[in-house]
């Protein structure tokens, strides 16, 4: 199977540009110039780009039948709403991290650009039309407060200019969560975007970095109701032919930030029975895509991608001893290093959105940053 999937990654997809060692970035490594300006490269063709284009919006009636650019006047590139939201995220994070980077001030000049104010205000106030109070719950708000986060961590004035304009966002998203979370009855189990457990890890970092106590207090009583009690994830059922989520390692990932370790520790041992002896089922072992250029199949690059990135969130918070954490950080490193493959195919279909997840997974976003881990 290895054979198989080298020979078919050789074939048909272009190498992320490897550093002087001749490897792949890693967990917790720099990127080199090169690198970041390859990611940064994605999102800037992406950002600027209407079509072609996904919208999830209800039309109320004929007068509904908008551009994506009428309708969202900055987030209107990346195929959909949600990719152009993690894709400026992922240009704030690389621009805050590398700021001596080649292509650092190409990526200020359009940051530049898209925070107006005028055209955040206009962002905002889709939301609050007639039946859009729902749009993009809760994949897009996770990533929208990521992104505000991220400019809350970042002491520069740019950041504080960019955070201001970005404020009625932002604090719609956040009106939206709270008046919806306490009338989910039962969290959202799935390998794509409504999966409930990604979006209160993004969430819960969120509060915990502008101390919005309601907010992580919220969101820590749902998590304890919809997840503290599982047992025995069935590992065998996962993935489906397009996740790029790993809906139980989402949960264990958030559920990581929420527990004290002792009692995470324990928790994780019920939630995954097998996992001490080396029995994940299929979430140990990285997914092969079988065609790049469809838009569902390569979900599947991402999945490699999350899966890293929750398999290094969970191991960060056992102890050194703990015989789990070796299975979980060699498969986090397989993962990655399978998905970043995908990233650069030349095909929109991924390459509208991979960059996030491979940035997001080597920067340890989420685990690195004391907002992530229960105080």
């Amino acid at each position: 199977m290895k054979c198989i999937l080298s020979f078919v990654l050789a074939l048909t997809l272009m190498p992320l540009v490897a550093d002087e060692t001749n490897a792949f970035p890693k967990v917790g490594q720099r990127l080199t110039d090169a690198q970041v300006a390859q990611f940064a490269r994605l999102a800037l063709d992406g950002m600027f780009q209407e079509y072609p284009n996904k919208p999830s919006n209800v039309m109320q009636s004929a007068e509904g039948v908008r551009s994506p650019r009428e309708m969202h006047p900055v987030f209107y590139g990346c195929f959909d709403w949600h990719s152009s939201v993690h894709g400026h995220w992922m240009l704030i994070h690389l621009l805050r991290h590398y700021p001596e980077a080649a292509v650092a001030q190409q990526i200020e000049e359009a940051l530049e650009t898209q925070f107006d104010p005028k055209k955040m205000q206009g962002e905002a106030a889709y939301f609050q039309e007639k039946g859009n109070a729902s749009f993009e719950r809760m994949y897009g708000w996770a990533w929208a407060l990521r992104l505000a986060a991220e400019l809350h961590s970042w002491e520069d004035a740019r950041a504080e200019r960019w955070r201001e304009a970005y404020g009625p966002l932002e604090e719609v998203i956040v009106s939206l969560s709270m008046a919806y979370l306490p009338r989910l009855t039962w969290p959202i189990r799935t390998g794509v975007h409504p999966d409930t457990a990604f979006a209160l890890g993004q969430l819960l970092d969120y509060a915990r970095v502008v101390g919005n106590q309601g907010l992580e207090t919220l969101i820590i009583n749902r998590a304890r109701d919809f997840y503290e009690k599982d047992v025995a994830y069935p590992v065998r059922y996962e993935p489906s032919g397009e996740d790029f989520f790993s809906a139980g390692l989402n949960e264990a990932d958030l559920m990581r930030r929420i527990l004290d370790r002792e009692s995470y520790a324990a928790w994780l041992g019920a939630f995954f029975p097998g996992l001490a002896a080396g029995d994940l089922g299929n979430l140990l072992t990285p997914e092969a895509v079988s065609d790049v250029t469809d838009g569902k199949l390569v979900h599947l690059a991402g999945l490699n991608l999350s899966r890293a990135w929750t398999l290094n969130g969970v191991a960060s918070v056992l102890t050194q001893d703990d015989p789990r954490r070796p299975r979980l950080t060699a498969a986090a490193e397989n993962h990655l290093e399978v998905g970043l493959n995908y990233v650069f195919s030349g095909h929109y279909e991924g390459e509208h959105w991979l960059a996030t997840f491979a940035v997001y997974a080597v920067a340890e976003v989420g685990i690195s940053s004391p907002e992530s881990r229960k105080p």
